[in-house]
């Protein structure tokens, strides 16, 4: 293919760019609970995520990638075009880095596979025509921005409220705490257990059946629920006396931010195993198709692509993620380790719910969901609602404005290249 060489090294810088975006939103809105609740500081936080993002996208990121995302056009149609699906992947990964380094800028929390869906279309209808994109499918996306935060924030309600009654509003909090803690260590190391194997490894064709999947979390988590208990009773708990009512706030708070590191670390791996697809897929699309000069509807992603990802993807975090960390961590709600916990072991349950039964849903919209349904159980005076309001809008611009800037992109890389 003509301009090979210039393709591939355009390719490779979107491709980065792309997972910086990743980085820098998706990865920085799953840790912003963990530091925003102060169970882990900001560098702590930037290298328990670029460890666990990293591991996920490298060994469970995808060896067989759907070159066109979530099958919104007919790969049989552009078989005849190789350097069209070119021209639009790199158009389609530029589109969606550019966006999320805006929404980054600003700290909106929005959807990286929202993004690319939208720049897909954009390029699909404007090299394609409008009667190619499966126009269904957009509907179902936008169900997810209904969906996604009303089941993450029901299932976040109900978590935190139990945790009010059977620790925070009792007479004493810290022994009911100790008393709860495996039970909600369990609960946590199992869900996030399950998003691992239900989004995580069925990319490196380690396909388990609905038992063993189940069979595995609970031995998983069994083992974690020792680790916890072994890390609860490390913690230095203070030793001046309680207040009137036998409490100890601060130290109850300690017990909850254990159980933050478990649900901050799985969903670092699951985000990095599932989110690194939407840098990657494009990527090895080119890369593919500048190789062989043919259109592949499945193309084995290259270990180098998985690894440039995951690169980019821990370097779009550690560089720009503190803006969305602080939307998501302190921006809605005030957060404390419990809050925290209730909210994150809320959207990973609702992730599982959703890859069981097929549900349209956005990790993202699902956790900014949760947040705001632990800030419903203190009252609607602690949420900052004029905030919510403008994450809300940053949702429903994502498609079009993927699809805007993808076209804007395509033109130009086809005037210069085409």
């Amino acid at each position: 293919m003509e301009y090979g060489i210039v393709l591939l090294a355009l390719a490779v810088f979107f491709g980065l760019f792309m997972a910086w975006g990743i980085g820098a939103n998706d990865v920085a809105n799953a840790m912003g609970t963990s530091v925003g609740s102060r169970a882990l500081t900001i560098r702590q936080a930037v290298v328990v995520a670029g460890i666990f993002v990293f591991a996920g996208a490298w060994l469970a990121g995808g060896e067989v990638t759907q070159t066109i995302r979530s099958g919104m056009v007919d790969s049989e149609l552009l078989a005849d075009s190789p350097d069209l699906l070119v021209f639009g992947m790199l158009a389609a990964l530029a589109a969606a880095g550019t966006w999320l380094m805006v929404a980054s800028y600003f700290g909106w929390p929005v959807s990286t596979t929202h993004s690319i869906i939208g720049a897909i279309i954009g390029f699909a209808v404007v090299g394609l025509g409008f009667e190619v994109v499966r126009w269904e499918r957009v509907g179902t996306i936008a169900m997810s921005w209904v969906l996604s935060p009303m089941i993450g924030g029901a299932i976040a309600f109900a978590l935190f409220r139990s945790i009010q009654l059977l620790i925070l509003d009792t007479a004493q909090p810290l022994k009911n705490a100790r008393r709860w803690a495996p039970l909600y260590i369990f609960l946590t190391a199992f869900v996030t257990a399950l998003v691992t194997m239900f989004k995580g490894l069925t990319h490196v064709g380690l396909n388990l059946t609905t038992v063993q999947s189940y069979s595995l979390a609970i031995l998983i988590s069994l083992g974690v629920v020792a680790a916890g208990m072994l890390a609860i009773r490390r913690l230095r708990f203070e030793e001046i006396p309680a207040d009137e009512n036998g409490s100890h706030f601060s130290d109850v708070e300690k017990v909850f931010g254990v159980l933050m590191v478990v649900t901050g670390c799985a969903m670092a791996f699951a985000l990095g195993s599932n989110d690194v697809a939407n840098a990657v897929g494009p990527l090895a699309a080119v890369v593919d198709v500048i190789q062989t000069g043919e259109v592949d509807p499945e193309t084995l992603v290259p270990m180098w692509v998985l690894l440039l990802g995951g690169f980019g993807i821990v370097f779009g975090l550690f560089t720009y993620g503190h803006k969305v960390i602080a939307t998501v961590g302190t921006g809605i709600t005030q957060l404390t380790p419990s809050r925290g916990y209730a909210a994150t072991a809320a959207a990973a349950a609702t992730v599982v719910l959703a890859s069981g039964t097929g549900l349209p849903i956005s990790t993202t919209h699902t956790l900014v969901g949760a947040i705001l349904g632990v800030g419903l159980a203190r009252g609607i005076a602690a949420i900052d609602l004029r905030l919510v309001r403008m994450i809300f809008m940053s949702w429903i611009v994502t498609l079009p404005a993927g699809a805007i800037l993808a076209i804007v992109f395509f033109f130009v890389l086809r005037g210069l290249l085409g």
